[in-house]
């Protein structure tokens, strides 16, 4: 638990019981979907492979959910990392009141946790090139660059 201006922020895995809360926060974080189309993607990782997804859930004492993170184990080549299966953080968010306060690091000590449970012994992430916000962020809880890559693609 995390101490939050005045309230208690308690770190949970999500689940299907949460998908409502959680596609409101994905959708906060990746606008480019609805809240229908993130709770659609969620049942589906859900179902899928669950054992290689976590999501967590930052609530705070009231029950209001203000933040989550995603991980899944890539057993892919994942730039920068020597070994397989890699944690790989695939999005965090914290809602803007509630940043600063530790939620963010708390949540990715619980997604920690889940990768060294499942034997990884790197954890990545990526942020967009323009993402300095990120990068800081990243930074500022032990993670190191390794890369740098721009992308292209062409129609056939």
């Amino acid at each position: 638990m995390k101490q939050q201006a005045g309230n208690t922020i308690r770190i949970e895995r999500a689940s299907s019981d949460n998908i409502d809360a959680w596609a409101k926060l994905r959708a906060a974080l990746w606008s480019d979907q609805s809240m229908e189309e993130h709770s659609r993607d969620l049942r589906r990782l859900l179902d899928d492979d669950a054992a290689d997804f976590r999501g967590f859930l930052a609530f705070r004492s009231d029950g209001e959910a203000v933040g989550f993170a995603e991980a899944c184990l890539r057993r892919d080549y994942v730039n920068g990392c020597r070994s397989s299966p890699v944690l790989f953080l695939e999005g965090i968010h914290v809602e803007p009141a509630f940043r600063r306060g530790g939620i963010g690091r708390a949540l990715l000590e619980a997604v920690r946790a889940f990768g060294k449970a499942s034997g990884c012994t790197e954890f990545a992430s990526d942020a967009l090139l323009d993402n300095v916000d990120s990068h800081r962020f990243h930074a500022a809880l032990g993670f190191e660059e390794t890369q740098r890559v721009v992308y292209f693609r062409q129609p056939l």
